[in-house]
């Protein structure tokens, strides 16, 4: 992948996150990670593990129709073996949520039971519900709940306090704000998260996401362009490619140039919409043998 300036963002209010989590960890028995189903690993903070510890965690890969069936099982099986439960689901059309239920009670299970053994009465699963902005996880609550409880929105970071939601009468949800980190060590990860949307567009080139986008998928899933564009043979430039896209779309200024910056919206808009496909732009492989390195 060709590479574009480095991306990086971090709102004030993603640090009150990080203090929100640290200061309620020890209010909840079991931690909810949301995390965008096509980039399991990069759409993670790589701080969470440090601020959640060791406790019970149950990882959400959302977005999963936006997602390649085959590597969201492998990734499924990746966070299983580290002993966290996971499941995949699709909030928008409410798929996975008993599942996710499930999940999330079996992992408190322990806890509960070992105030029970000290003569406590068994009360609802408390949980925290975390993840950076734009990973869904206001839709995940409000799937969980079956109705619009919690703010949200396309534009990340919408949440910007904590609060409590109880999701059925054995089950309560604590929200958090998106948690980002302040600096992308790796140009790669800011690339994924800018084109997926987890970083607001107002901080980024459009024009340079959406040619390193260009890039992958052409190097990737060529089909894909080829059917949605009805494109021929690819130009060699992926700026020409870019232009061609435009120019199929119609996306014509004055004397037939073609509007780069429009093309750059339609094209990062099809592939967030999954109109170009599902997609999943990272394997577990490439993390797992980061993981044996250590």
């Amino acid at each position: 992948m060709e590479k574009s300036p480095p991306i990086q963002w971090y709102p004030g209010h993603m640090a009150k996150a990080k203090k929100q989590i640290q200061e309620n960890l020890s209010l909840v028995d079991v931690v909810i990670e949301v995390v965008d189903a096509r980039l399991p690993q990069s759409s993670r903070n790589p701080i969470i593990d440090t601020l959640l510890k060791n406790k019970k965690r149950v990882m959400v890969l959302n977005k999963k129709d936006l997602a390649q069936e085959e590597s969201t099982k492998k990734w499924l099986s990746y966070f299983k073996k580290q002993g966290m439960g996971a499941v995949a689901i699709d909030s928008i059309a409410k798929q996975g949520i008993k599942e996710l239920i499930v999940e999330v009670k079996m992992a408190a299970e322990p806890v509960l039971s070992a105030l029970e053994k000290k003569g406590r009465r068994r009360r609802a699963v408390r949980a925290m519900i975390v993840g950076i902005p734009n990973v869904g996880k206001s839709t995940v609550i409000n799937a969980l709940v079956n109705q619009a409880s919690t703010k949200t929105g396309n534009k990340p970071g919408v949440t910007k306090g904590t609060q409590w939601v109880r999701v059925v009468t054995d089950l309560e949800l604590m929200d958090t704000p998106g948690l980002l980190w302040p600096k992308f060590e790796d140009p790669v990860t800011g690339f994924k998260l800018a084109a997926t949307g987890a970083i607001s567009d107002l901080v980024y080139s459009l024009d340079d996401v959406a040619y390193d986008l260009l890039v992958y998928i052409r190097e990737h899933h060529p089909d894909a362009l080829m059917k949605r564009y009805k494109l021929g043979e690819f130009p060699q430039d992926t700026w020409a490619l870019m232009e061609e896209i435009g120019r199929k779309r119609g996306l014509l200024a004055a004397k037939g140039a073609v509007k780069m910056d429009q093309t750059a919206i339609l094209l990062l808009q099809e592939f967030r919409g999954g109109k170009l496909g599902p997609f999943t732009l990272e394997e577990p492989g490439e993390f797992e043998e980061a993981r044996s390195s250590l």
